[in-house]
This record gives C-alpha cells, structure tokens and sequence, in this order.
C-alpha cells in the first residue's frame, strides 16, 4: 500500500487548496464589501469564521478547543500560539468565537492571487527582513487595538525545523503586549503538524485539539520585563506539547 502513499497524500493536498479557495470566490462579494472600511471588520471576521469551519471540517479535521471563553467584550488582547501548520490560521480563527482580532503576518503571502488581495486588507503585514517594517507594525497594532481588536501574533516568527518542538520566541508579541497592556492569552495547537505540516506530501483527517490558557496581565510591566514574560509564555506552551510526545 506504500505505492498509494504519494498520489493519495497529493489528492489530499489539493483539496486542500480547493477548500481554501472555493469558499473564497463563492463569498468573494460578500467578503470584498466587509473589507472596503475598517468599521466592517467585525462582519468579515465572521465570515472568516465560516471559512475557517468549512475548510477544517472538509479536511476531515475532529477540531476540538479546550479551555473557556476568557475574553470581555470591548478589550483587546494578545493572542500566542504554536505555529506547525497552515491550519494554524483557521484554527485560531475557529477558536476565539466572540473577539474579533487581526493576525501579524508575513508579507509574502499577500502575493497569493486572490488570498493576497484580501490578506493585505485584513492583516497586519510585516518584513521581517526590514527593520522600517517591523516597526510599523507597532503602529498598525495600536490603531486596531483602539478600535477594540484583538491582535494575534505567532511568536516563533516563522515555522520551525521539523525535529523542533517549539522555537524561541521573537519580542514583538510581548512588547506590544507590554506598551498597550494587552492581557496575553497562551494557546496550544497540539496535532496540526500531524494533520497538515509544511512538508508537501503528508496530511491525514483525525483530531486537532487546542487548548486556551488562563490570561497573563501585563499590566504594570515595563519593557524590561519583556524578556522573563517571554520565557513564561513559552514554557506554558512548551510544557503540554512536550507531555503529549511522552
């Protein structure tokens, strides 16, 4: 059944990439009105929602999200995650029901035709190349976290090597955690490598569980501080990973 491997894994990747785009041009009216003014972001939220359920339950992807609802209404926070996966994304999106929020992500995916088009209007873009980018961000976070969004950063700041369980983590989540005193809110994302990884001929259907961790306030917290909140935020999140390898 080894021969069966490739083409099937092959098939598997490309209905992925059909169940990404699909929904895209179907809603594509819908979605271009909602991204034309910021006002509407909290209506193309939703409709990323819907996206993201589509997508994961046409994988064949038994999402499971552990952990309560810990967000209030008209506060912003700071959004941390493990980063394995493509579905990483949609995950998130599945995960935070109620708080619309706006990811920090690479530049690079705005080529993508058509996903681009969308991802630079809803997202925060950065080079990490550039250090003129990296600092915009921090402005760009600020305006949508006065108008009440949450901001989600994968803190890696990329995905790491295959045999890595969790890279190190970059400052730029924590600082902007720190100078706009976003409560931080540590996530897990346990079995997205395994469903859907970089790594071009793998993917199976199956359980993807998360799993949401008590807030951590910043509140009080200095710049200086960056760098022990830091490594508190990525041992909660290395710790589970790690106990469910054992």
């Amino acid at each position: 059944m080894k021969f069966l491997k490739y083409p099937l894994t092959l098939l598997y990747r490309i209905w992925f990439y059909i169940l990404v785009l699909v929904p895209i041009i179907v809603l594509f009216p819908f979605i271009f009105v909602t991204i034309l003014s910021e006002k509407t972001y909290s209506l193309f939220f939703k409709i990323a929602r819907i996206w993201s359920k589509i997508i994961l339950i046409g994988m064949g992807f038994n999402y499971k999200i552990e952990g309560s609802e810990v967000f209030e209404e008209g506060k912003s926070y700071m959004l941390v995650a493990n980063h394995t996966s493509m579905t990483d994304i949609m995950l998130m999106l599945i995960a935070v029901k109620n708080h619309p929020f706006v990811f920090v992500g690479k530049k690079e995916l705005a080529k993508i035709p058509l996903f681009g088009f969308i991802y630079k209007r809803v997202c925060i873009l950065v080079d990490r190349a550039n250090s003129k980018s990296r600092y915009q961000v921090f402005e760009r976070a600020q305006k949508r976290i006065e108008q009440g969004l949450s901001i989600c950063i994968f803190p890696e700041g990329g995905v790491p090597e295959e045999h890595i369980i969790l890279d190190e983590f970059k400052d730029g989540a924590f600082r902007i955690a720190i100078e706009h005193g976003l409560p931080i809110v540590p996530m897990v994302f346990f079995d997205n490598k395994k469903r859907l990884s970089y790594t071009f001929f793998t993917g199976s259907p199956g359980k993807m569980r998360a799993k949401i961790f008590p807030i951590i306030e910043t509140k009080g917290k200095t710049l200086e501080d960056r760098h022990e909140l830091k490594k508190q935020v990525r041992q909660i999140i290395l710790a589970p990973l790690e106990n469910d390898m054992k």
